[in-house]
């Protein structure tokens, strides 16, 4: 017990994910990937990760539950970080891609033992003298995305102090701890309550509708990835819109999933999951805390064919604020209060809207940074079948990741293109009734009223 600082239960979140986890190993497994221009020094790199470790103590945590009535997190006093660091200046440039593609594969498939800390691994691999792609590796469990700009935007402020010498004085951190003992004084009874009423009446997961079962060869990575951009005019639209109307941006976008899941279901009452980042406003400090907050639970929408845009999203917008209150509510509690019987999903899509603040890498004094972060990207795999991630900006990006199992590539795009067709009918006509929008795409109209007609014969 020589190395142990610290132990403390697991947040309901974290234990979904150590389940899972458990089940099937390769399960949250994030990957950050990108490419590092400039002069990198390598052991002010190294140093600036470990002293991030070093004052983070959800960064220093391992899990354990053999032989325990619950699962606990242990923090170790100490965890040195395990790095992979090779020279490829003298390969060309197709060979150090296909390396890059092959090594990220591996390390993904290598999963993490959830019993040693850190679980976290970093790669850099040198690609020219001012050129590095670094792979940051590390479990779901320990961090949201929330978490991921505050990690690098402190381990870039410390390298360049440590680059140029220096040591970079930092304030105490707030420890992931206080959070867990914030969720142990929230009141489950009020939750039970707000949560069977709210789901009251709903019997079975909405059908997605355009699934199917697949044979997927064995080498081929069970997850894939769609992305795409909706273009500059749309997005400012769609942005201007939710602020002109007191609308959130995440709830036009839940608003038109919901409806692509209707038409696609053929049912008015359906229910996605979301996640919520699960920051409470009452706790101090809690947005520079660094550890795994956000929760996933079920959104309900009633579909109204006869109502506005407008006024369905403001309704949909009313009923999220009350959700709001019960952020810190356990899915799996949550799926028991429902009438869903146990054994199945209380849903098989996941939107997720991300918002995240900016990572901070400028040298001291707000001056020019040494090393610049270019082409980042990340890859993950989750449980649910089908996951929309959002992310807003000058153009807002859509991500699907998706079971290859149960989706081919086609049907995404095609899915992609009926949730762009349904946001441009919100944006254009925001007072038209709901149950007149279309989510043909304008290819698919000229089919339906051209092409596939082109071919009547009289009888």
């Amino acid at each position: 017990m020589k190395n142990v600082e610290d132990v403390y239960p697991l947040s309901p979140m974290q234990q979904g994910m150590l389940f899972h986890t458990l089940y099937d190993p390769g399960l949250y497994a994030e990957q950050t990937i990108c490419t590092l221009h400039g002069n990198l020094q390598i052991e002010a790199f190294q140093r600036a990760w470990q002293q991030v470790v070093d004052r983070h103590p959800i960064l220093r945590t391992a899990f354990l539950w053999e032989g325990l009535a619950s699962p606990l997190q242990v923090v170790r006093r100490q965890a040195r970080l395990p790095w992979t660091i090779e020279d490829w200046r003298g390969v060309d440039q197709a060979e150090q891609q296909s390396r890059l593609q092959q090594f990220v594969h591996q390390d993904l498939a290598l999963g993490f033992d959830l019993g040693k800390a850190p679980l976290m691994r970093l790669a850099l691999f040198q690609s020219s003298d001012d050129a590095h792609h670094f792979v940051w590796s590390q479990h779901h469990i320990l961090l949201d995305g929330w978490s991921l700009p505050l990690v690098l935007g402190e381990v870039f402020r410390s390298y360049e102090a440590f680059a140029q010498g220096r040591d970079l004085p930092l304030p105490r951190p707030r420890p992931y701890r206080e959070y867990i003992g914030w969720l142990q004084k929230q009141d489950m009874q009020q939750a039970e309550a707000f949560w069977r009423r709210n789901l009251a009446g709903f019997t079975a997961p909405t059908p997605l509708g355009v699934d199917q079962a697949l044979s997927v060869n064995a080498d081929t990575p069970p997850n894939a990835v769609y992305e795409t951009r909706l273009d500059a005019d749309l997005s400012a639209t769609l942005q201007n819109l939710a602020r002109q109307h007191g609308l959130t941006l995440n709830t036009v976008m839940q608003g038109a999933w919901a409806l692509l899941l209707s038409r696609y279901s053929g049912e008015d009452d359906i229910v996605f999951g979301t996640t919520v980042s699960g920051r409470p406003a009452d706790l101090p400090g809690v947005e520079q805390m660094i550890g795994l907050f956000i929760n996933t639970l079920p959104v309900r929408i009633q579909v109204q064919p006869a109502a506005t845009a407008l006024a369905w999203l403001k309704a949909i917008q009313a009923q999220q604020a009350d959700l709001r209150q019960y952020e810190y509510s356990p899915l799996v509690q949550v799926q028991g209060w429902s009438d869903v019987p146990r054994g199945q999903p209380l849903f098989d899509s996941l939107l997720v809207f991300e918002n995240y603040p900016a990572t901070e890498s400028g040298g001291p004094g707000g001056a020019r940074p040494s090393v610049v972060m270019a082409n980042m990207h990340s890859d993950e795999r989750s449980k649910y079948p089908l996951n929309i991630i959002i992310a807003p900006g000058q153009t807002i990006a859509l991500r699907v990741n998706y079971d290859r199992s149960r989706f081919t590539a086609e049907t995404i795009a095609r899915l992609v293109g009926h949730l762009q067709t349904i946001l441009a009918a919100i944006a254009a006509a925001p007072t038209q009734q709901v149950g007149q929008m279309s989510l043909l795409t304008a290819t698919e109209r000229q089919q339906v009223l051209h092409d596939w007609t082109a071919t009547a014969q009289p009888f």
